[in-house]
């Protein structure tokens, strides 16, 4: 599913809202998200999962092609972890077909 999906369908399911009222809640939700996620914050959504940065200690690696060692420097990415609730939705979506995407 996609960002434009996801706007689509909340217009059709929330007839009161216009498609641009939609394509700005759903913009503005994620870059919530974003700014919280770029502070350092946890995002906990009950029956969906947790969004946390996790830290990426340095490290040295390889160069593939010289095979030279070079420096890795830390980094801080996002990671989700889904709640109980899509968990257990998605394992009893495992009879569905490739390329259902249910809301």
């Amino acid at each position: 599913m996609t960002r434009s999906d996801l706007v689509t369908r909340l217009a059709e399911r929330f007839s009161q809202l216009t498609q641009r009222d939609t394509e700005l809640a759903v913009k503005t939700i994620l870059d919530a998200m974003s700014d919280a996620l770029a502070r350092g914050h946890r995002i906990e959504i009950r029956g969906f999962g947790s969004f946390s940065v996790s830290r990426r200690p340095p490290r040295i690696g390889r160069n593939p092609r010289s095979g030279e060692q070079v420096t890795i420097p830390e980094k801080r990415v996002p990671h989700f972890k889904p709640g109980k609730a899509l968990r257990e939705a998605v394992d009893g979506q495992s009879t569905s077909t490739p390329g259902d995407n249910a809301l």
